[in-house]
């Protein structure tokens, strides 16, 4: 008998708390808009060469490799810089709620995203990728936000994880869309597929209730508080700074590897002897598979930071992005057969860029309700800020140097920094969700 109620107790224990139809349909609301999101910021790796190849010369300049190297450059610099300026969606979800203003950034990226394939130079083709940054980074944050807050205690830690996958499927996704469409169609169709979101919007805004811990905090303020000054009054100032440094850190990082990773692939298969259309779909399925282990490390996660804590995990998963860096673009890169051993390499790059997911479910625990999406979405933006002007470096190294492996392969200094940063953060395993 005793033995009996032992057991009830602990199946009631291991029992996680039900999802309502609502927050059910905020997570894959949530899940697809970072899926498209994804997918939106991948397109441009992916699109690169042959954009960059027929617009560069309506502009005024020759489409050399090097030209297009520099231009590719700094139209992600201007990407990731509208990735910064996203923090200003932060204050308003704190202010009207989670699920509007998530709705509006989706709006955002799409429909920039579809303008861009009616770009007819360089300029134009800028302009709607910075503004597509600004929708693309608000989404993350306030996606991030709203799981964390919409669902059960007991089940928000993994829902980060899962909500991070979807992320890495819009890489997956892209790479599938260039496999067909883009070879097919060209980069202007690959752009058009980047509208696809506003039904995601629009599914938001008709059947996801808001929050019920934003609708709690939203009721005790009777005077409205100013978040940003909020995170960087004595009780947030060095949570706030901490978690901007490890950001940075880890955007850069994984956004090295990530948006050169096609062109290395391309360049190691015409190495090998394939022909350009071949090379192209050798990279596609390269990128699926890197998107494949970002998947599994960021499913592989939230267990591991229950069990050993937040930093730990941090520290293990920033570990292992400088060694498969150095592995992928410092050694195999320059392997006289070196495609298959550059191709495993990315699955464990993959993999340890599942650490975002970590920021997921370690953000949301650091700041109250009535600051935490503004939290959320300025330790993001900042990142992107640094994270522009490195890749602006990266593409300028690039060109001076005549080779892209050595270059990216430096990144990894960044992750070896993060290590003595990491020290420095809060510890959250076991703390509940603040209020």
């Amino acid at each position: 008998m005793l033995n009996s109620s032992i057991s009830d107790s602990a199946g009631i224990a291991r029992r996680k708390t039900p999802l309502n139809r609502s927050q059910i349909a905020g997570f894959w609301g949530a899940w697809a808009g970072w899926t498209l999101d994804g997918m939106d910021s991948f397109i441009y790796a992916l699109v690169l060469t042959p954009a960059l190849t027929e617009l560069l010369p309506r502009s005024g300049y020759a489409a050399t490799p090097a030209n297009v190297g520099l231009a590719g450059s700094i139209l992600f610099a201007l990407f990731l810089v509208g990735w910064g300026l996203s923090f200003i969606w932060g204050p308003l979800a704190d202010r009207f709620g989670r699920t509007r203003v998530l709705a509006g950034t989706i709006f955002t990226f799409a429909i920039f995203t579809g303008l861009s394939a009616t770009a007819h130079n360089v300029w134009e083709l800028g302009i709607y990728r910075f503004i597509a940054g600004v929708g693309i980074g608000g989404e993350w944050a306030l996606a991030g936000t709203y799981v964390a807050e919409a669902w059960p205690e007991d089940r928000r830690k993994m829902g980060a994880g899962y909500l991070q996958t979807g992320y890495y499927a819009g890489f997956f996704l892209a790479a599938a869309l260039n496999y067909t469409v883009g070879v097919h169609f060209g980069w202007r169709a690959m752009f058009l597929t980047g509208a696809v979101p506003v039904f995601v919007a629009i599914m938001i805004l008709t059947r996801v209730k808001e929050s019920e811990k934003w609708q709690r905090a939203e009721a005790r303020d009777v005077v409205h508080v100013k978040p940003m000054r909020a995170i960087f009054a004595p009780t947030y100032r060095r949570r706030t700074w901490v978690m901007c440094a490890l950001l940075t850190i880890a955007i850069i990082g994984l956004w090295a590897g990530a948006v050169y990773e096609p062109s290395a692939v391309i360049q190691l298969a015409t190495r090998a002897g394939m022909a350009k259309p071949e090379a192209t779909k050798m990279a596609s399925m390269a990128t699926g598979l890197l998107s494949i282990g970002t998947i599994l490390g960021c499913l592989a996660l939230p267990p591991l930071a229950e069990r050993i804590g937040r930093k730990k995990t941090l520290a293990i998963y920033f570990g292992g992005m400088a060694v498969a860096i150095v592995g992928a673009f410092g050694w195999a890169f320059y392997l006289p057969n070196g495609l298959a051993p550059f191709i495993a390499w990315l699955f464990v790059l993959g993999f340890f860029g599942g650490n975002f997911a970590l920021f997921s479910l370690w953000l949301p625990e650091l700041f109250e309700t009535r600051v935490r999406a503004t939290a959320f979405a300025f330790c993001t933006s900042f990142g992107r800020f640094v994270g522009a002007g490195v890749n602006f470096l990266l593409g300028a190294a690039v060109l001076s140097m005549h080779t892209l492996g050595v270059p990216v392969a430096l990144t990894a200094i960044a992750f070896v920094l993060g290590l003595l940063v990491i020290p420095f953060a809060k510890e959250t395993k076991g703390e509940v969700l603040p209020q």
